[in-house]
């Protein structure tokens, strides 16, 4: 196989796992009313802490028309709130609740069961291999800090 064949393979089989991991976790979404687009917010929220609309609009590549209006439907189901900063006045952040702590939680949960009842096919020395070959590629994309 070429490098070529192998960086290809690897990218497909990356993104098809992933997929499969999200698609069932947000089976569940629905539970907890919020949409795929409102939990991206969300998770994208509680890695980065409490963070402006601007901010939260350039990690999620989308128009602040867009956030605004999945923020404003968040914030009515109780998920998140904005608040002053108090060295800015000006500045509107946005922080978590805990029950978007909760729907992450539960829907966490649900990806994690996914994940154990595949893994229970494999044997411990080639999980063991998964997490150091994945911890591995993470350590070479991760961004810097």
């Amino acid at each position: 196989m070429s490098n070529q064949d192998y960086v290809a393979k690897v990218e497909e089989l990356l993104r098809h796992v992933a997929l499969v991991i999200m698609h069932r976790g947000r089976e569940h979404l629905g539970d907890f009313n919020i949409t795929p687009p409102q939990f991206s917010a969300l998770l994208t929220l509680i890695d980065a802490g409490e963070i402006t609309m601007g901010e939260l609009c350039g990690k999620l590549y989308l128009a602040c028309s867009t956030v605004t209006d999945l923020i404003d439907r968040m914030e009515k189901n109780g998920y998140v709130e904005r608040f002053r900063d108090s060295k800015d006045r000006r500045v509107i952040r946005l922080r978590v609740l805990p029950a978007g702590f909760a729907v992450y939680e539960n829907v966490l949960k649900t990806r994690k069961a996914y994940l154990a009842s595949i893994l229970t096919n494999l044997e411990q020395r080639e999980k063991d291999q998964l997490i150091t070959s994945l911890q591995q590629l993470y350590s070479l994309m991760k961004p810097e800090e």
